[in-house]
């Protein structure tokens, strides 16, 4: 199974819009701007709303085939782990081996005795255009990455001994951590994978800067660019090296309207010719409550209510995204203030449009962590989303179309 040079991950924690996903990436494709869809889904979500990773696969499937779509599309256990990885693993072909946690556990001596030997013969060798790894170097990332990249390896031989060799694609996740791994760190774990027989075909690092759930970057645009283009010359080199998929290509996690680095994504992935694997996140579920809070009535009420809840259990909400989000409480709202918006501006706060002067970064980040309280209501939500459908439906398509696809992977041959 190879997976297509532009991909999108389209995360839908209610399992109801896939249609309108699916025709964001038709009305792209439509325009020449070929990006095959991967509906994912975490465990985390999963327990949060009290579903199972089938409905992403009948979500995927229904949508594929109500509209048609005849070209690949894919099923993401996102965020997986030896622990719950067999909960997935009969329903997706794409598995994001999330490695993280095992950053800086040191493998054994003998391991890290072979690793440093190994590569010790790339000491001075040059890493694209300006990066180079000395003895130090190597030794000290086969102590913080090969315990993380032994554990990749282990979920990956699990899952092809259920789902046999090539038939599903691999992600390796690192992206949930402190640090950020450099472009010389990149090459090494890349090695280190190859050694492990890992056939990754997508990469998702940490990379410099903050990637808060659902809002735009924060950091230095241009150290991001020179980061991110490094990281593309030496993954292009590591797949030389070492033998890895000639497709391999990055993956940006949290990648959801983070538009101020889009233009320069798209004009580095342009002029290496590389491919990109763009994961959307939550944002679909935003636009969900921006189209009932836009509907009026029930879908107003609905909308207001789960921010009266959220505001309400914050810290419960917050705990789990606190690496992801920045929520200025003083920015928040009162709900005095909420329950006298209409729809429009309601929907003015929430959406993510900085030329608005209504736009809220906080209050848009709390409603996106929020889901599991929209979950909790149970039939009222679920039947407000087939309701108010069609306007939801075109919230969701506009979104993933012009303020995603558009920017990242419009005019790329």
């Amino acid at each position: 199974m190879i997976l297509e040079k532009y991909s999108i991950g389209i995360g839908d924690r209610f399992a109801h819009e896939g249609k309108a996903q699916l025709i964001a990436i038709i009305k792209a494709k439509e325009k020449g701007i070929d990006v095959v869809p991967v509906w994912n889904k975490s465990y985390r979500e999963h327990n949060a709303v009290h579903t199972l990773p089938i409905s992403v696969r009948e979500e995927a499937d229904e949508a594929v085939k109500s509209l048609g779509w005849k070209d690949s599309y894919y099923v993401d256990a996102d965020h997986i782990g030896m622990k719950n990885v067999d909960f997935f693993i009969q329903s997706s072909d794409f598995f994001t081996l999330d490695v993280a946690d095992f950053i800086g556990q040191p493998a054994s001596e003998d391991e890290i005795k072979f690793f440093n030997s190994k590569y010790d013969k790339y000491t001075d060798f040059e890493l694209g255009s300006s990066f180079s790894a000395t003895k130090n170097q190597i030794a000290d990332i086969g102590l913080r990455f090969l315990k993380a990249i032994k554990e990749a390896g282990k979920i990956y031989r699990h899952i092809e001994s259920v789902k046999g060799k090539a038939n599903f694609v691999t992600e390796v996740s690192m992206d949930e951590t402190k640090t950020p791994q450099t472009p010389v760190e990149m090459f090494f774990i890349l090695a280190a994978i190859a050694d492990e027989g890992i056939p990754a075909q997508t990469i998702a690092p940490k990379f410099t800067g903050r990637f808060n759930k659902g809002v735009d970057y924060v950091g230095d645009i241009s150290k991001f660019a020179e980061e991110f283009e490094a990281d593309i010359e030496v993954i292009s080199i590591a797949v030389r090296e070492f033998n890895l998929p000639k497709n391999l290509k990055l993956s940006i996690h949290s990648g959801s309207d983070k538009f101020s680095i889009y233009e320069p994504i798209n004009r580095i992935i342009k002029k290496h010719n590389s491919g990109l694997h763009l994961k959307t996140a939550g944002t679909t579920w935003l636009e969900e409550i921006i189209g009932l809070a836009m509907a009026g009535g029930e879908g107003l009420a609905i909308a207001k209510q789960i921010y009266k809840t959220a505001l309400e259990r914050y810290n419960e909400l917050a705990e789990p995204y606190a690496a992801v989000i920045d929520i200025d409480t003083n920015s928040l709202p009162s709900l005095n203030i909420v329950n006298a918006w209409n729809g429009d501006e309601f929907a003015n706060a929430l959406r993510h449009d900085t030329n608005c002067k209504s736009y809220n970064p906080s209050f848009r980040q709390l409603l996106h962590i929020g889901y599991k309280i929209a979950a909790e209501m149970g039939e009222r939500y679920y039947n407000a989303l087939k309701e108010f459908k069609d306007i939801i439906g075109e919230n969701v398509t506009e979104n993933i179309y012009q303020r995603h696809i558009m920017r990242v992977f419009g005019n790329i041959s």
